[in-house]
């Protein structure tokens, strides 16, 4: 069976598992969760199905890995013990009675679709890996550790920040929040141009750019950024930070 088709019904499945889940649960943000594990999933079924165990595939195996199941902790611990996330009960209830065929369709499989482009680089390395690391490897692993350094740090951050009292009704202005007004979606961001970066040393690498370039424009332009600014502008402070903080790249605040 070809490569990419099997990835793709495999990765099919594996979320209308999730699907499952949710009606099960109740809750349709178990889709944050399978969100990063699904990109362990294609990741290291890519490097079984293609027979081609390069040392690049297993680096970048265990760079997505490291990201993807950090990811899906970090959101668990979240979401435990909570209510369903704001965004899926406004979707709850502005869907009505196509709730459950719009939460199938533009939750799970439009998710998947996404998680299969933004994974593009990486089942091309699986693919068509066969040539040693050079020092553009090495490059893409560095801009990783940078990316994984924003997310992973600004998450801790702001969750530390959030289970203050103190801090109830406030908005995390210290840290890396401090320079950058979502330090965590820089940071996935920057970790996949990282991917793209070992990628380009492979046959084919080059398109892999859809990656990268998918999951930027879904944090800076749709689904990431401007659903997250919309909910922070209901806070008073939020016009001050939003004056003095870049909103993406990591700058200097600006003296006010």
């Amino acid at each position: 069976m070809n490569y990419y088709f099997t990835l793709i019904i495999i990765l099919f499945i594996y979320m209308n598992i999730w699907f499952i889940v949710s009606l099960i649960k109740k809750r349709n943000d178990f889709a944050d969760v399978a969100w990063g594990l699904g990109f362990v999933l294609l990741t290291w079924v890519s490097i079984f199905i293609s027979n081609n165990f390069s040392i690049r595939g297993f680096i970048v195996g265990i760079l997505v890995s490291i990201w993807g199941i950090r990811l899906a902790l970090h959101i668990y611990k979240r979401n435990k013990n909570k209510k369903e996330d704001y965004r899926y009960q406004e979707w709850r209830e502005s869907w009505g009675k196509y709730f459950y065929i719009r939460s199938y369709i533009q939750i799970y499989i439009l998710q998947g679709i996404l998680l299969f482009m933004i994974c593009s680089p990486v089942l091309i390395i699986n693919k068509n890996s066969n040539t040693n690391l050079s020092v553009i490897d090495f490059l893409g692993i560095i801009v990783w550790i940078i990316g994984f350094f924003f997310e992973s740090v600004g998450d801790s951050q702001l969750a530390k920040f959030i289970k203050n009292p103190e801090n109830n009704g406030k908005i995390i202005r210290t840290g890396l929040w401090k320079y950058t007004r979502h330090p965590n979606y820089f940071g996935e961001v920057t970790q996949w141009w990282g991917i793209w970066l070992i990628a380009t040393n492979v046959s084919s690498g080059l398109i892999g750019i859809i990656g990268p370039l998918t999951i930027t424009i879904l944090i800076l332009k749709i689904s990431g950024i401007p659903l997250l600014e919309k909910k922070m502008s209901e806070n008073h402070e939020f016009i001050e930070y939003k004056k003095q903080t870049s909103v993406f790249i990591p700058l200097p605040p600006k003296k006010l």
